[in-house]
């Protein structure tokens, strides 16, 4: 695989070329998907496919069964089938589509009795089909030799030692240390920490509000959903970390309900502001005081005698003067508290 990076001295062109031990179409695709996110940590390539700064050559061919695990006890190549490379692959989908679609055509010449032809090949993703591009018949057409208008590079291991000293935080670790320190499942850490600007933007929001866990349940779902459905990518979010760390305060505070929070959300994603300045501004603040709850709760049960009588009989139903409270209350009595005193009032 190789790719780009254009600045302003030039480009500067690096390949990465992998062992035979990639065996399918997903496995290759995770391949270069966990590939490029490290190289993006790193700051060494942007990763963007469609602008071919990055972009893979796939080599693909097919054996008879035990002939790969005879070339994993050997790493005897002759063991493996002829193989055909598949030039300059631009996004993930086609990686996939494009092995699997070679790896057929090659499992049909066999079975026919006929031989797979070394060549180099590309893919058309409007037919789904790979086509023959120039051939290369003999294993010394791939072959690696001393460019003689280029010096040997020889590298110091002291060098090597403190550049790995100086890596920063890869996304395995990331993960690792978002799961141990903020509890977080295995599926969120994966999320935030699939981008670098992401799991910033997330440890930001987490220490701002002082609670990991529900920092990630509010980047991922509000703020991604809100970024996805925008069109949007993290770096142009108009909600800053700041700004959602001081949503998520007032939420462990219990100054504000999970409904007012989305409702403020969406006043900072639009008009930008203090959340905590824009609730005392507009009288969003949640109802704690348990009388005026009561009171609420007290005439919606008294002007629905038929409710009542249901609810009582199958308490699930209870449900429906929890609604009926907060919405008399514009959603602002606290949810905890009417669900308890509706309970206590219906005898449930």
């Amino acid at each position: 695989m190789s790719f780009v990076d254009l600045n302003r001295t030039g480009v500067a062109l690096m390949e990465i070329v992998s062992r035979p031990d990639i065996r399918g179409p997903e496995e290759a695709a995770a391949y270069v998907t966990k590939l490029r996110q490290i190289l993006r940590y790193l700051g060494t390539c942007d990763g963007n496919m469609q602008n071919g700064n990055l972009r893979a050559d796939v080599n693909v061919s097919v054996c008879r069964p035990g002939q790969y695990e005879k070339y994993q006890e050997t790493q005897d190549f002759s063991h493996l089938g002829t193989r055909c490379e598949i030039k300059n692959m631009n996004s993930m989908r086609f990686i996939q589509q494009a092995i699997d679609y070679e790896a057929r055509r090659q499992i049909a010449i066999l079975e026919d009795g006929g031989q797979v032809v070394q060549e180099t090949r590309l893919y058309d993703p409007d037919k789904g089909e790979t086509r023959s591009m120039r051939s290369k018949e003999e294993a010394h057409d791939y072959r690696y030799f001393p460019c003689p208008d280029l010096l040997p590079l020889e590298i110091e291991q002291a060098w090597v030692d403190d550049i790995a000293a100086a890596l920063p935080e890869l996304p395995d670790a990331k993960k690792a240390r978002f799961m141990a320190e903020f509890g977080l499942t295995d599926y969120d850490a994966s999320v935030l920490t699939a981008d670098l600007e992401s799991a910033g933007y997330f440890e930001a929001v987490a220490a701002g509000a002082g609670d990991g866990k529900i920092a990630a349940n509010w980047v991922i779902n509000e703020l991604f959903g809100r970024l996805k459905k925008e069109g949007q990518d993290i770096g142009d979010s108009p909600v800053s970390a700041v700004q959602l760390a001081g949503i998520v305060r007032l939420i462990k505070a219990g100054d504000i309900s999970g409904k007012i929070a989305k409702d403020l959300f969406e006043i900072v994603w639009t008009e930008g502001g203090d959340p905590a300045q824009i609730v005392e501004a507009r009288g969003m603040k949640q109802v704690t005081d348990t009388g005026a709850i009561e009171k609420a709760v007290d005439e919606i049960i008294a002007a629905n005698p038929a409710q009542v009588e249901k609810a009582q009989a199958n308490p699930k139903l209870a449900g429906w003067f929890v609604g009926q409270v907060m919405k008399a209350t514009g959603g602002k009595a606290n949810p905890q508290a009417v669900d308890a005193l509706v309970k206590a009032k219906l005898g449930l």
